[in-house]
């Protein structure tokens, strides 16, 4: 039996709430948000399930429940787990009565852990059973990897959207835009509309035709180590023209820009590179749906595969983390072209 801790030894009201404080600060926005829609999700859950709100902590049956609602697809299931994700479905909360992707239900679990961390609370996924039922339900939906985006933005490709950028301010930007986020070693959109021109050196350009970025927080770095990143050749020349153009001095560095064609003081939204990237493949001549923007970071590590650039020299700008994630996109290129696959001759 545990004993209840005195109360000189429990966190206060006011230690909870800057403890809550702390970790929205040195949480990235995108996780913030993610965390806050699978919140939503998780509650509707269990209101729905079981008629109550959340519980801080969470009772381990609760948590096994949501394990095994989650675990197998409804399609042609009856009982109180398609009852609860017809309800979700009514809400816009769930998609269909398949089972979610085993990332998925990973990614709602990690997130009401991370609100269990916040109230310094011990979190019911701990238990091993849940660990148990957790890795038997990643085994029953284990299914074949998607790709983030359809098709990889390489060399090719991203010549032909550069060629539908004209010399309107709105072309200068894309441009830029597109460049950089390739060059740089495949930013993430969040990375690139993030940027402010504070984050970019300019003064190595004249001397050596370079720019140095600064990408104050990432998804794999933190503010902390801001790591900086070189801009060389078309990509170095297409920025330099779009601040030059824009006759930016300080703030955002990548802005919206009006149907006159000026540019406007505010930073572009979130989703800024997705709506220009459709664009610019409609323009060139490809479906909208070609591509997301994260087929510029797959298209970066495609194309250095493709020009026999080292995977840890690919890294190093990528910033993965992981090499086996980066290897990935080395073995789609690399397999075709093993000499194992000639043992048989022409």
């Amino acid at each position: 039996m545990t004993l209840p801790l005195p109360a000189h030894a429990q966190l206060s009201p006011a230690d909870e709430q800057a403890l809550t404080e702390l970790f929205r600060k040195g949480t990235p926005a995108n996780t913030l948000r993610a965390w806050e829609r699978d919140l939503a999700y998780i509650a509707a859950w269990k209101m729905t399930a079981f008629g109550t709100p959340l519980s801080w902590p969470e009772e381990e049956s609760v948590a096994l429940r949501f394990v095994l609602h989650h675990a197998a697809d409804l399609t042609q299931a009856t009982g109180p787990a398609r009852t609860v994700a017809e309800a979700l479905i009514a809400l816009g909360l769930r998609r269909s009565l398949t089972a979610p992707a085993p990332s998925t239900l990973d990614r709602r679990i990690a997130s009401w852990r991370a609100f269990h961390r916040m109230r310094n609370l011990a979190s019911p996924f701990e238990a091993p059973l849940l660990q148990q039922a957790r890795q038997k339900a990643r085994r029953a939906l284990a299914r074949p990897r998607q790709p983030k985006s359809p098709r990889p933005v390489t060399r090719e490709v991203l010549t032909a959207l550069l060629a539908s950028c004209d010399d309107s301010l709105r072309g200068i930007r894309d441009r830029a835009m597109l460049t950089l986020a390739f060059a740089s070693g495949g930013r993430r959109r969040s990375e690139v509309v993030a940027l402010d021109l504070a984050d970019v050196d300019l003064r190595p350009f004249a001397a050596r035709g370079l720019i140095w970025l600064r990408l104050l927080e990432t998804k794999t770095t933190g503010k902390g180590e801001a790591p900086r990143l070189p801009l060389k050749g078309p990509a170095a020349r297409a920025l330099l023209h779009w601040i030059e153009t824009a006759d930016l001095d300080d703030g955002p560095l990548f802005r919206p820009v009006s149907r006159s064609d000026r540019v406007l003081n505010r930073r572009l939204a979130p989703d800024a590179l997705r709506v220009i990237l459709r664009h610019r493949l409609a323009l060139a001549g490809l479906p909208e749906d070609f591509a997301t923007p994260h087929g510029l970071r797959a298209g970066f590590l495609t194309q250095a595969a493709l020009d026999g650039a080292p995977l840890a020299a690919a890294m190093a700008l990528s910033l993965h983390r992981s090499a086996i994630q980066a290897q990935r996109y080395y073995a789609d290129v690399e397999i075709s072209a093993n000499p194992a696959t000639d043992l048989l001759g022409e």
